[in-house]
Formats: C-alpha cells, sequence, structure tokens
C-alpha cells in the first residue's frame, strides 16, 4: 500500500518530488512521493504563493480543493531580507525553522535550517561558478531579462558534514526539483515537513 504522510504526520519519507506550477497571481507547489524506481506515488501536499506578499506565509493542504492544513511556514517579521521563518504543523505547533544568509547569499545563496531536536544545516548552492554566473546574467542590460533555465542545486550540511537535504532541479519547461532527505547517524531522516518547506522556500523566495 502506498505511504500517505498527510494522514500519518509520523510517517518519514525520504524522497519526493517538487512541481511548481505558474498562474497570474500566485505560484503553485506540488509535493509527490517518489519510489525506488523514481515514480511518483501520489499527491502528498499542494501549497499556493501568493506574489509580492509583504509578509510570507504557505500553507501546505492534503489535496488541491485545500480542505485539510498540513503544516506551513511563516515569516516573522515583513520585508525583512533576512527573515527567519517558522515551519509548523497542522496545529500550529513549532517543528523547524530557516532563514537566508543574505551576506553569503551576495555571491552564493545560502540557508540556514534548523529541526526540531535543535540541529542547525547549512544549505548552499552546489555548483559556486553557476551561481556566479546566475547573477551575472542578471546584471546585463536586456539581456538580462530573458529568462534561462539555470539547473542550481542545493544541499544543506550538518557541521559534521552529514547531508541531511539536497533538492536537485531537473531541466524541464517549468520548475521541478527531486529532493532527497538521506537519513543521518541517529538513524532517521528529518521530518519530511520541514524538507518540503525548505524545498519550496528554495524556489519561492530565491530572488528575495
Amino acid at each position: 500500500m502506498t505511504q500517505q504522510p498527510q494522514s500519518n504526520p509520523t510517517a518519514q519519507p525520504t524522497r519526493f518530488r517538487m512541481q511548481q506550477k505558474l498562474t497570474l497571481m500566485v505560484n503553485r507547489y506540488e509535493i509527490h512521493g517518489v519510489g525506488p524506481d523514481g515514480a511518483e506515488l501520489g499527491l502528498w501536499a499542494f501549497a499556493e504563493q501568493k506574489r509580492m506578499a509583504f509578509k510570507e506565509q504557505v500553507t501546505f493542504f492534503s489535496d488541491a480543493g485545500k480542505t485539510q492544513p498540513v503544516f506551513g511556514f511563516k515569516a516573522r517579521t515583513r520585508m525583512d531580507l533576512g527573515a527567519t521563518y517558522d515551519v509548523t504543523d497542522a496545529a500550529g505547533a513549532s517543528i523547524g525553522q530557516f532563514r537566508k544568509d543574505f551576506g553569503k547569499s551576495l555571491l552564493r545563496s545560502t540557508w540556514h535550517l534548523t529541526t526540531a531536536d535543535g540541529r542547525v544545516s547549512l544549505g548552499q548552492e552546489r555548483n559556486q561558478m553557476i551561481a556566479i554566473l546566475r547573477r551575472i546574467w542578471g546584471l546585463i542590460p536586456i539581456i538580462g531579462d530573458i529568462p534561462v533555465p539555470f539547473l542550481f542545486h542545493f544541499d544543506f550540511t550538518l557541521p559534521d558534514g552529514q547531508v541531511v537535504l539536497s533538492s536537485v532541479k531537473k531541466p524541464a519547461l517549468r520548475d521541478v526539483y527531486n529532493v532527497e532527505l538521506p537519513v543521518i547517524d541517529g538513524g532517521q531522516a528529518i521530518d519530511w515537513r520541514v524538507g518540503a518547506a525548505m524545498a519550496v522556500a528554495l524556489d519561492a523566495l530565491q530572488s528575495r
């Protein structure tokens, strides 16, 4: 039987695929489980992110009809490039947090991800050269407005080098990311809801 995290919050899947669908006013994100063979197992969570929101808040639901909230994330402050975002479960209890390191992100996008057990991992674009090229391209007059599908990937590592999250962008017409949550020394991966929130934020908040 296919595992359904939205009906079992204690489940800890370690692989999923995040897809973005663009609309006029919002960005829509779908989280799909992925099996060992790479096949999608079904929708696990659905979220919509309003564009140009002054205080970011994103709620993930178990279905596209938005009938049952599963988890979400919200910025603590308005219009702050270094704002901390709290990740909460369906009842509003904290399960993690993340923030962008604005200074380091000037050359290479950098994030700090904290899980419920207090572990802090550092997330950066995997390829520093691609990070620099993306920034140079954006500064070129006229040409910089032409969208280029740079395939930037992220890895989040603990101070001891263990990878807790990796997000790899696939070559596709729309934004599609394969996300892995490796098992760490405690014998368990990080909470998939925290991983999914971070994966969406990497896309939704990348330009902020």
